[in-house]
């Protein structure tokens, strides 16, 4: 499957913002899954790539002038494997079964991944697993924030794609599986989700499978990667610092649709 991706991010900001910087990641990257046929970047001035400590590209947007808004923009087209259930790399998994402050397990996930996995450590068991979190947490934006951990997430019974692939974490880690957040896009026939999208992976047999909890998908069919982390934090699309600005208005804007193929005469 061939998919087309526009996505603009617009920041308006109350007041004169004196500097900022923003780490933007939302370039993605050729693998097993995916080739990137076309790719480009809007951003206020010409920015170099570059990677960060988990592969992800990486552009860092400095704008030491005052300024009272950011327009960035990214669009183009990435071919999908389809039938590839999963993805192999050279690097050590190892790192992925760290956790951090958004993916602390507390009592409560130990014991829900404990439940129902029992003593499987393979696909089936991670797939009841992915099931049972969809069930357990209710998808409900506007509930939770950027700085919601698993824990609390898991413990309120409600929130979006980031805290469902946090808790997935939290519990795959707890069983001694390393696994790794993933933002992206998703294409969907359906408007009850948004087209930005984050699900997880795990490492099984030699391989990253994922594990999509919102939708309880576990072939990537219609996922983009974007990039990869511990958390939300390593992998989010955009993440910034600003000095002044005062209140904050973000608005996204994220099309993904299929692109047809043309057939050669």
């Amino acid at each position: 499957m061939r998919l087309s991706i526009s996505h603009d991010t617009t920041y308006h900001y109350e007041d004169q913002v004196r500097a900022s910087i923003q780490y933007l990641r939302m370039t993605p990257h050729d693998s097993e899954r995916q080739q990137v046929l076309n790719w480009e970047l809007n951003l206020p001035r010409p920015v170099r790539a570059q990677l960060d400590p988990y592969g992800n590209i990486l552009h860092v947007l400095t704008m030491d002038e005052p300024h009272e808004s950011i327009v960035i923009g990214a669009r183009g087209q990435v071919e999908i494997d389809e039938l590839r259930e999963a993805e192999h790399e050279g690097q050590s998994a190892l790192p992925f079964l760290r956790v951090t402050r958004l993916t602390e397990p507390d009592q409560a996930l130990r014991e829900f991944a404990k439940q129902q996995c029992k003593d499987r450590r393979d696909r089936t068991g991670l797939i009841e697993l992915m099931h049972a979190l969809n069930a357990h947490i209710c998808y409900q934006p506007g509930t939770t924030a950027v700085e919601t951990s698993a824990a609390e997430a898991f413990a309120g019974r409600q929130g979006v794609c980031q805290d469902h692939a946090h808790a997935f974490l939290a519990c795959t880690r707890s069983l001694g599986i390393p696994a790794r957040y993933v933002s992206g896009y998703l294409y969907t026939d359906s408007s009850d989700h948004l087209a930005s999208h984050a699900w997880a992976e795990a490492w099984l047999d030699g391989g990253w499978y994922s594990f999509d909890v919102t939708n309880c998908l576990a072939k990537p069919e219609r996922h983009l990667k974007l990039a990869i982390g511990l958390d939300y934090l390593d992998a989010c699309p955009v993440r910034g610092m600003r000095r002044g600005g005062g209140i904050e208005q973000m608005h996204a804007h994220v099309e993904v649709s299929p692109l047809l193929r043309v057939q050669q005469q």
